[in-house]
C-alpha cells in the first residue's frame, strides 16, 4: 500500500461569530474532506510537545514522525537545506524575513507579499550594503517570496528570536534579540575571548572553524543588523516606488528561528516501509524537512506558498511520483496558513475549498481506480485563527481513508467533529506510526 498526506498548513481554526459561531472547516464548503472523514476513520492530534513553540516546522516534522527533542534545530537549517546551502560546523542559519513595519509597529511579515524576484534584488543590495561591513561573518541568501536566509558565521543559536507573524500590530523594538533565559551559562558563553572580527583578521579572512560568539554577541549582531536594514531598505529605490504608490514597502529584516546542523535519520531508517519517498511544497521550510527526511523534492511550476499557487500542478505531480514509484508522498499547501495570518476570513474560506477541489478530489479520484491502494491522510499541522492572526498550540483534526478501513461515526471533517473520531486523540509521533502501519 503506498501513502499519502495531504497538509493544508494552518487550515484548523477557532468558532467565528460572522459565521455563526462555527469554525471555517465547518463552514466551508468542502464535499471530499467530509466523504473522506465518512468512509474514513478520524481523530485528532497533538503536533506540538510541550516546552516548544507552534511552529510550522516543529508540527510538520512531528507529523513525519520525528522526535523534537532530538532533532529540533529551528527552522533556518531547514531551509539552507532546502535552497542547496551546505551548513559548516560553525554555521548559525536564520529563517530571515522582510517585513513591513510602519509607525514603530509591524504591519506585514511578508512584506507586502513580496515575490521572489524583488526580493533577490534587495537580498543582494543587502549583501553589498550590510554584510560587507561584517566580512567572514555574515552573509543573506535569497529563499523564496519574504523567505530567506541569514547566517552568522559562529554565532551562537541560544538567543530569544521572535517569529514576525506571531506579534502582527505590535511594537517591533521591544522584540528585538535577546539572550536566552534559563539556559546553561556555558552555552550562553562562547568559547573565545576575541571579538569575531579579530578571528576573522587572523585568520586570514574567515572565521575559525571551532569559534563560537557568545549568546550576547549573537543578539547584539543580529539587532544591529536589523536596525542598518531599516535604512537600508527604505531608501532603495523599488522600496521608495512603493511608497510613492502608497504601496507596503519591505522595509526592515527580521531573523528567528536560528539553529546548527540538524542531524536526522531518513524516513526510510525510520519507517522501512517507505522505499522511494517526495515532497511537494512551495515552501523552503517543508522542503528542508524533506531533505533531511531522505525524500525528492518536487518543484511545481506555479505552487507560490500563497492562495494563488498551483493547486492542479500539485496534485498532478503527487499522482506522478505515486505512478513513478513512490511509497509515500507529503503534500503541502501554505494558502490557508497565509490568508490566516493576514486575518481574512473569506480568503481562507476559499483556501480551504481550494484545497479540497482543486487538490484533493483530483488525487482521490485517480488513486481510487488504481489496484494498488492508496492510504490518504488529511490534516493541518497547526490552527492559525484568523481573529488571532498567529498560530496556536492546539491539537488538529485529521483524517487516514483506505479502501476498506472500517469507518468512525464521524461524518463530517471539522475540529468538533473530529472529538469523536475512532482515533481518539493522538500524540505527537504516534500518527506516522499509525499511518504507516497500515499496510
Amino acid at each position: 500500500m503506498k501513502h499519502i498526506i495531504i497538509l493544508g498548513d494552518g487550515m484548523a481554526d477557532h468558532p467565528v461569530e460572522r459565521l455563526g459561531g462555527k469554525t471555517l472547516l465547518q463552514y466551508a464548503n468542502k464535499p471530499y474532506m467530509d466523504m473522506l472523514a465518512k468512509k474514513g476513520k478520524t481523530g485528532r492530534l497533538v503536533t506540538v510537545p510541550d516546552g516548544f513553540h507552534p511552529g510550522s516546522e516543529v508540527a510538520n516534522s512531528s507529523i513525519m514522525g520525528y522526535d523534537q527533542n532530538e532533532v529540533y534545530e529551528g527552522r533556518g537549517p531547514l531551509e539552507a537545506a532546502s535552497i542547496g546551502y551546505e551548513m559548516s560546523p560553525n554555521d548559525f542559519a536564520l529563517r530571515c524575513n522582510i517585513i513591513n513595519v510602519n509607525d514603530g509597529i509591524i504591519v506585514t511579515h511578508n512584506g507586502g507579499n513580496l515575490e521572489t524576484e524583488d526580493a533577490d534584488v534587495l537580498i543582494k543590495y543587502l549583501n553589498e550594503k550590510l554584510a560587507s561591513q561584517y566580512p567572514g561573518i555574515v552573509k543573506f541568501i535569497t529563499g523564496i517570496q519574504y523567505r530567506h536566509l541569514l547566517i552568522i558565521k559562529g554565532g551562537n543559536k541560544y538567543v530569544d528570536c521572535a517569529p514576525p507573524h506571531d506579534h502582527p500590530n505590535e511594537e517591533w523594538k521591544p522584540l528585538l534579540v535577546k539572550p536566552m533565559e534559563g539556559v546553561d551559562e556555558a552555552l550562553l558563553a562562547g568559547n573565545s575571548d576575541k571579538t569575531p572580527a579579530e578571528d576573522v583578521a587572523e585568520n586570514g579572512g574567515i572565521l575559525s572553524d571551532e569559534y563560537r560568539m557568545s549568546a550576547q554577541q549573537t543578539a547584539d549582531l543580529l539587532n544591529e543588523l536589523i536596525l542598518k536594514s531599516q535604512e537600508i531598505l527604505e531608501n532603495h529605490p523599488f522600496n521608495v516606488a512603493r511608497k510613492e504608490r502608497g504601496e507596503r514597502m519591505a522595509n526592515i529584516i527580521w531573523p528567528w528561528g536560528g539553529g546548527y546542523r540538524p542531524h536526522m535519520l531518513t524516513l526510510s531508517q525510520m519507517y522501512p516501509q517507505i522505499k522511494k519517498g517526495s515532497v511537494i511544497s512551495a515552501v523552503d521550510l517543508i522542503r528542508g524537512i524533506g531533505h533531511y527526511a531522505g525524500l525528492r523534492n518536487i518543484i511545481v511550476e506555479g505552487a507560490t506558498g500563497l492562495a494563488n499557487t498551483n493547486y492542479e500542478g500539485k496534485a498532478a505531480a503527487a499522482i506522478q511520483a505515486l505512478k513513478d514509484g513512490d511509497d509515500f508522498v507529503y503534500v503541502h499547501v501554505e494558502a490557508s496558513d497565509e490568508a490566516g495570518h493576514d486575518g481574512d476570513l473569506e480568503l481562507k474560506l476559499k483556501t480551504i475549498e481550494n484545497l479540497d477541489q482543486r487538490l484533493i478530489k483530483p488525487i482521490f479520484d485517480e488513486v481510487s481506480t488504481w489496484d494498488e491502494p492508496v492510504c490518504i491522510a488529511v490534516l493541518p499541522d497547526h490552527p492559525t485563527p484568523v481573529e488571532i492572526r498567529t498560530h496556536v498550540k492546539e491539537p488538529v483534526p485529521f483524517i487516514i481513508y483506505y479502501p476498506g478501513i472500517e469507518p468512525d461515526s464521524v461524518e463530517k471533517y471539522d475540529e468538533v467533529s473530529c472529538v469523536s473520531g475512532g482515533y481518539g486523540m493522538l500524540q505527537l509521533q504516534e500518527f506516522m506510526n499509525a499511518f504507516m502501519a497500515i499496510n
